[in-house]
């Protein structure tokens, strides 16, 4: 328990401080080696003259953009609820992460206007410059991925980043096949066609990535948790007699809140914490819904519709 201003006790729970150091640890690590790796992707794309090869620095960016978000959210778990802000700073990925898929969209959008010009206006490139780099960044994101899966099973942020990096390996090893291609036969259209296709990966996953922290920030019901299901877990709870005005949300990746107000039988207000226990229980180990807010009135009480 945290007193907090001297007025009001909070329980904090969460990862263990050590966990949460080590993964902190693992993120600053990857986003250090990938920062540096979209440095050199960006600036020998324009030295190479290889479309595809800024694609995939974009590609980069944007996995650098999730593993800061990543970083940022292990960093402010650690921060206790404020009296102001009384869960914390948790929404702060949420934006962040808005904020991240609404600019691949431009990033992607500036590539797809110069593929555009590349491929009716092909210029040549170095191909023997542009799989080397292509070949560092590979291997740059193995490393990563291989750091980030020591501690990737016990974060959703964590493991979202693991499977980031393995998504900028495919692209990586799409630009050394395309520069392959281009050293071969000489057909320089190959670049600007695997930047389109790199970059429809980046925009099916900044949708996703968008959709996702809108509906959180609409307060929407999580993906994967059935309303109707939850009310029929709580319905079978004893002493429960009805269920309604049940809302579900998200307040960061992976952890969920719930109020409702529950009609039970007449009884003193002492014995309802041991139905208010189940429900708890229940909601936590069946749908992972942690944090519980429930209201408890006489059966015989209508409900009043707003």
């Amino acid at each position: 328990m945290k007193k907090i201003k001297g007025q009001i006790e909070y329980h904090w729970e969460g990862q263990h401080n050590l966990r949460r150091e080590f993964e902190r640890k693992n993120l600053a690590i990857t986003s250090i080696l990938t920062g540096v790796m979209f440095l050199v992707e960006l600036v020998g794309g324009f030295m190479v003259n290889s479309l595809a090869l800024l694609s995939d620095a974009g590609h980069m960016l944007t996995h650098l953009l999730a593993l800061f978000i990543s970083l940022l959210a292990v960093t402010f778990a650690s921060k206790p609820p404020t009296a102001e802000k009384t869960f914390g700073f948790y929404r702060l990925e949420i934006l962040a992460a808005l904020f991240n898929g609404a600019s691949s969209v431009l990033i992607t959008a500036w590539i797809f206007y110069n593929a555009y010009l590349n491929f009716f206006h092909p210029k040549p490139i170095a191909s023997v410059e542009m799989g080397f780099i292509a070949f560092a960044g590979l291997v740059v994101n193995i490393v990563c991925a291989l750091i980030l899966s020591r501690g990737g099973k016990g974060s959703l942020n964590v493991r979202s980043a693991f499977l980031h990096m393995w998504a900028d390996t495919l692209s990586s090893v799409a630009v050394i096949a395309g520069a392959i291609v281009i050293y071969y036969s000489g057909i320089y259209t190959v670049d600007p066609i695997l930047s389109v296709l790199i970059c429809i990966g980046i925009l099916i996953w900044s949708y996703r990535l968008v959709k996702e922290s809108v509906d959180i920030l609409l307060e929407a019901t999580p993906k994967g948790i059935d309303l109707g299901k939850v009310i029929e877990c709580i319905k079978d709870i004893e002493d429960v007699k009805e269920v309604h005005d049940v809302h579900i949300w998200t307040i960061t990746s992976g952890m969920y809140a719930m109020s409702a107000h529950i009609a039970i039988k007449d009884m003193p207000v002492s014995q309802t914490s041991t139905i208010s226990l189940r429900i708890n229980t229940a909601v936590d180990e069946r749908f992972n819904i942690k944090h519980t807010v429930v209201q408890f009135e006489s059966g015989n009480a209508r409900p009043v519709k707003a």
